[in-house]
């Protein structure tokens, strides 16, 4: 059996369950009122065959037996011989009103799982002319045939088109929630992908195209030997790359990759190995605070990484050869203000298009539950301030 039918008949069953045991108590308390029935035997012996009509009807919810099918109906028709005294004896007001929701509803709660094939079908006609001729034998003295008749047409049907209902809407469902399953994975491919070629083209930013940029500009500012080793770290990143290694970014402009490969040697997880770097560069770079982050490893990376960026970018277009970092930190955010004295700029002509500040600074401290404010205007320098959480 499938998972879908499985489900469907865990469903029908609980229903059954629970439809059949509110009716059984609801009768059960009628069946006790004073002057319900004749006899100590007639009470007491009714009241065994509740308790095992109930019994059978929770197994029901448990069990797809067909014991725990026929065991309430053979339960429930013994309570009504007993309480009629087999058509012989007539009922009093709440004795009629016990054997009435007694066949129309605590019994006619097993057709709710009497649905959902042909032959479970074939199986609930059989027990409604069986329920149906023995109800009208049984109770021929205590009402008209054609009320017990009506009553129980109307109870059968009604549970019979319960289960029928949720014979249909089971696989419906299933299929709904399989269909959205499939949805999320798609989506969550993609937004991986999506993920992976930004992490690319950061990393492609980050390290080749900065190194392209020096040589086009013929390293101006850049000691031969800062840009020798630059360009190895590149080609060495590449080199990996090529033999598919993931790269996860470990500190301010390195990156160690991962799996196999040779052992890349990584920069220190300091601000002090940001300002060496870039003091390489010909960027003089003046710390104010402490010069140690304490932060997780993700948190770290990424406002090292797009710290780096901000001084990457004063290096190449303010026109100065210093800047100030500024570190600050509180409870629950650390804070850098990365400030230069040059040119500056007007916010407004920024290009969304450019990668370098969107990417490698917004979108990555972002990712961590940082951010990023930048405050330019021409000739008056420019302060970026990067947060991120402890």
């Amino acid at each position: 059996m499938d998972l879908i039918a499985k489900e469907r008949d865990r469903v029908l069953q609980r229903t059954a369950r629970v439809y059949g045991l509110s009716f059984t108590l609801v009768s059960a308390l009628c069946y006790l009122l004073p002057g319900a029935v004749e006899g100590a035997a007639a009470l007491w012996g009714g009241l065994a065959l509740y308790l095992l009509l109930a019994a059978a009807q929770f197994m029901l919810g448990i069990s797809r037996n067909p014991v725990w099918i026929l065991l309430p109906l053979g339960a429930g028709l013994g309570i009504v011989a007993l309480a009629t005294g087999l058509g012989t004896v007539d009922l009093g007001e709440g004795g009629r009103t016990a054997i009435q929701l007694l066949l129309s509803g605590s019994l006619a709660s097993v057709a709710i799982v009497l649905t959902g094939t042909a032959w479970r079908i074939i199986g609930l006609g059989a027990a409604f002319v069986v329920v149906t001729l023995a109800a009208l034998w049984f109770t021929s003295l205590a009402q008209p045939p054609l009320r017990t008749g009506g009553l129980l047409l109307l109870g059968w049907f009604l549970t019979g088109g319960i289960g029928m209902w949720i014979s249909a809407g089971v696989p419906q469902v299933s299929k709904r929630i399989a269909s959205i399953g499939r949805a999320h994975r798609a989506e969550r491919q993609a937004s991986e992908l999506e993920a992976q070629r930004r992490q690319s083209a950061r990393l492609l930013h980050d390290t080749v195209l900065a190194t392209l940029t020096l040589l086009a500009h013929s390293g101006v500012g850049v000691t031969p030997d800062a840009l020798r080793q630059q360009a190895a770290d590149d080609a060495r990143l590449l080199r990996q790359l090529r033999l598919g290694s993931t790269p996860t970014p470990q500190s301010s402009g390195s990156y160690q990759l991962e799996p196999g490969g040779e052992a890349e040697p990584v920069l220190g997880r300091t601000l002090e190995s940001v300002k060496q770097r870039f003091g390489r560069m010909g960027l003089e770079v003046s710390w104010h605070g402490t010069g140690q982050v304490l932060l997780p490893s993700e948190v770290l990376d990424a406002f090292l990484l797009a710290l780096a960026e901000c001084l990457e970018n004063v290096r190449r277009h303010s026109g100065v050869t210093q800047a100030h970092v500024t570190i600050t930190d509180d409870e629950t955010t650390v804070r850098a203000m990365v400030t230069d004295a040059g040119v500056g700029f007007a916010i407004a002509d920024i290009d969304e298009a450019k990668l370098g500040f969107a990417e490698s600074v917004v979108a990555r401290l972002r990712e961590v539950g940082g951010n990023a404010r930048l405050f330019s205007s021409p000739g008056a320098g420019t302060t970026v301030v990067l947060e991120v959480p402890r």
